[in-house]
């Protein structure tokens, strides 16, 4: 394989005698042939790509570092000091601690009243004593059987029927009150005889209508009045305060009162549901009793229990066997955060989620940290979580790919790191912050000192944040060993600038960086142009210009546009003198050449161009421009000319078209219509800002009309946008200058003396 030349030299200029350099090796020997396995799309090769990636991020998740498992029982003796390779829960003391505080809460639950209530049991209860109760009154109320039926067979006035009252003879009113006051006396009940006496003279009717009365009385009381033990008898008190007791005649009153009270019943029991919510209140409440990384479980020579046990069993050590629970939550936690990165990428960014290099651009970045991460956890020391440098994925991807999506992966990374150090949230939220302001500092790169302000910005924010959380937890680790994370912020930046290089070689892929080395004039390519081309060169910096101003105006990358645009005519130096830019008012070698072959000519400075940045190793990006810089427009002035020399014969339009593509992106557009754009208004004899703004609409609207812009996804805002920056650089360059009028030597010299004198 042929050497490239060097910037600065001639091939091989710069390299060790003894052989190639790395860079080289890794460009010619690396980078090729994996930029070949990338080159076609393939979703077969996508899928293996995720799928590798998720189990190799999800082995070096699992891997334990922990020490072997042990065969140990209940009851036996610790023949070792284990030492908990990771946070875990006490499960066994755990529970103990929720079972005790269930007790107590239950203790004092059953003693508050609030959590006591009304047994609608006693109510039913109360109804039934009082129907037995007036049971029993009906028959004392009842007249004694005669001795002897009526002749006739009918049967006589019913005893306590409608036909007693104040006409029956006294002394059957007196036996019937002394049944009365027996039945009383039976039920333990005790009324004077002047409310026996009432109730003997009812008739059955009224006797109804005063057990419904009592009845409604009762129920009434027991369903709506809180009676506790204590409380009983201060209710019983109070029964002639009821409503309808109250308002009752004072001889039935005197009945209904003594009845309601002697079915009073404490009616109040603890509720089941504000029993049960007390008790899981006071369960939840207690802590999770947690064994922190690195605490001893048990030590050498004492007795194994089943807390041991249990603890052993969660982290996996009891006869090696592996932590399920981890390894299922790992599985899932990594399902979904692969998900979400996909559903993000397959939504937002199709274009990267169809590119099998940049997945595995950020596979390979994913998984550089997550072994950096892994190798973190083998240190017995708190301070290792916080030295993951999620900061490096955030500014290679930002870098290498898009900053939206460096954010997402940052986001994923640092909950992963927070995993594998048994998820510290500590070590999540430092992460997640340096990851952050990575992607941040360096979404707009203009200079190669913006990755080492980067990593200042990383470390500083990490150091913030770690403060900021000892503060807020008091915790005086965080704090005393809070410039660990300037480390991790320099750390990723040196990364970033060591990394960065191979990674774009090896997937070429132009960042940022790259593009600043391309545009710097010393490079072989643009010196060749000044060199042999110098005003195709001064032409390719005004188009520049133009276009990185258009660029800003739309939101395209201006950068890349500068640097596509420096490089659009390169093609131009393996003929420079049949360009009129570099003749200088010299014979113009087309007037001698058939029109035909002055179109070829000019257009084969699209495929010399291509071939001299393939040679010189240019990214595809700037090739693009140079392919697309011209599209498929049409070589008018030759056209024209050889339809003129045809005089009347037909000419084929196809052969004065440049080859094409049209241009495929906003960018190379941009620089197309920059191109096009300088070179008439330079043309102008004299450019006003009306007739520069008149031109540049005009040529803007050919270049739309001739379909030379449908692939380029800029809409009408954008050429609007455009053609007003257009305007405003050109009206700048090609301003109207004062003319100063000639002086004489004498005259000069008396203006300058006095000056000078003054200075």
């Amino acid at each position: 394989m042929g050497m490239k030349q060097e910037p600065g030299g001639a091939p091989g200029a710069g390299k060790p005698r003894g052989g190639p350099s790395l860079r080289e090796v890794w460009r010619t020997r690396v980078s090729v042939p994996v930029s070949e396995v990338f080159r076609k799309p393939s979703p077969t090769r996508r899928a293996l790509l995720v799928v590798g990636l998720f189990l190799i991020m999800f082995a070096l998740a699992v891997a334990s570092s922990a020490p072997d498992g042990v065969d140990w029982e209940v009851g036996d003796v610790a023949t070792r000091d284990v030492v908990a390779p990771r946070d875990v829960v006490n499960r066994h003391r755990t529970e103990q601690l929720r079972e005790e505080a269930a007790r107590q809460a239950l203790r004092e639950a059953e003693l508050d009243p609030v959590n006591w209530e009304i047994n609608p049991a006693e109510a039913l209860r109360s109804e039934e004593r009082l129907a037995a109760m007036f049971a029993v009154l009906r028959q004392a109320l009842a007249e004694p059987e005669a001795p002897e039926a009526p002749e006739d067979g009918e049967a006589g006035p019913p005893p306590g029927g409608e036909s007693e009252g104040a006409g029956e003879p006294e002394a059957d009113l007196q036996a019937r009150t002394a049944r009365v006051l027996d039945a009383f006396s039976e039920l333990g009940l005790d009324v004077s005889p002047r409310a026996a006496e009432t109730l003997a003279r009812m008739s059955a009717r009224e006797v109804d209508e005063l057990e419904a009365a009592v009845r409604s009385a009762a129920v009434n009381i027991m369903t709506t009045r809180r009676i506790g033990e204590m409380d009983l008898e201060r209710e019983r008190a109070t029964v002639a305060l009821h409503a309808g007791i109250r308002d009752a005649a004072e001889d039935r009153r005197e009945l209904m009162i003594p009845l309601v009270q002697s079915v009073m019943r404490p009616n109040l029991i603890p509720s089941p549901e504000k029993i049960e919510r007390a008790r899981q209140e006071a369960m939840r409440g207690v802590a999770e009793v947690r064994i922190r990384e690195g605490q001893i479980i048990i030590r050498r020579g004492d007795q194994v229990e089943l807390e041991h046990i249990l603890l052993l069993q969660d982290l996996g050590l009891v006869d090696g066997r592996p932590d399920y629970g981890f390894v299922a939550g790992v599985l899932v936690l990594q399902l979904l955060l692969f998900t979400m990165v996909g559903v993000y990428l397959y939504q937002q960014r199709p274009d990267i989620f169809r590119s099998d290099a940049q997945l595995a651009l950020m596979g390979l970045i994913v998984l550089l940290v997550m072994a950096l991460a892994k190798v973190g956890t083998f240190i017995p020391w708190e301070g290792s979580g916080f030295l993951v440098p999620v900061g490096l994925a955030g500014l290679l991807i930002t870098l290498l790919v898009d900053s939206r999506v460096a954010l997402i992966v940052v986001i994923m990374l640092a909950v992963m790191a927070a995993a594998l150090y048994g998820l510290d949230g500590r070590v999540f939220i430092v992460a997640l912050a340096g990851g952050i302001s990575a992607v941040y500092s360096v979404s707009r790169v203009s200079q190669r000192s913006d990755l080492t302000r980067a990593g200042f910005i990383v470390g500083g924010t990490s150091f913030l944040t770690m403060v900021a959380l000892g503060l807020l937890r008091s915790d005086m680790f965080i704090i005393q060993y809070s410039f660990l994370g300037v480390v991790t912020g320099l750390v990723s930046a040196v990364g970033t600038i060591g990394l960065l290089p191979y990674l774009e070689t090896l997937f070429r892929i132009t960042s940022s960086i790259r593009l600043l080395e391309l545009s710097n004039p010393n490079h072989p390519l643009l010196r060749k142009l000044l060199m042999e081309a110098p005003g195709s060169y001064h032409h390719s910096i005004l188009v520049g210009n133009l276009a990185e101003a258009a660029a800003e105006a739309i939101g395209a990358d201006p950068l890349l546009v500068r640097v596509g645009a420096q490089y659009h005519d390169i093609g131009k130096t393996k003929r420079p003198y049949f360009f009129v830019e570099n003749q200088f008012g010299g014979e113009n070698p087309h007037d001698k050449i058939s029109p035909t072959l002055s179109t070829l000519i000019v257009i084969s400075h699209v495929k010399d161009g291509v071939e001299l940045a393939q040679e010189y190793q240019l990214p595809p990006v700037i090739v693009d421009f140079i392919k697309e810089h011209h599209g498929t427009d049409l070589v008018k002035y030759f056209y024209q000319k050889a339809v003129e020399a045809a005089q009347g014969e037909p000419v084929d339009e196809q052969d004065f078209r440049y080859p094409g593509p049209k241009p495929q992106s906003k960018e190379t557009a941009l620089v197309m219509l920059a191109d096009g754009v300088e070179a008439a208004v330079r043309s102008l004899s004299r450019p006003t800002p009306g007739r520069i703004e008149g031109l540049v609409r005009r040529l803007i609207k050919e270049r739309l009309e001739s379909g030379q812009l449908d692939e380029s996804n800029l809409t009408l805002r954008d050429l609007d946008k455009i053609a007003d920056a257009f305007v405003r650089v050109l009206t700048g360059i090609f301003h109207k200058r004062v003319e100063y009028p000639e002086l004489k030597e004498h005259e000069l010299r008396k203006a300058v003396e006095p000056e000078a004198r003054r200075a």
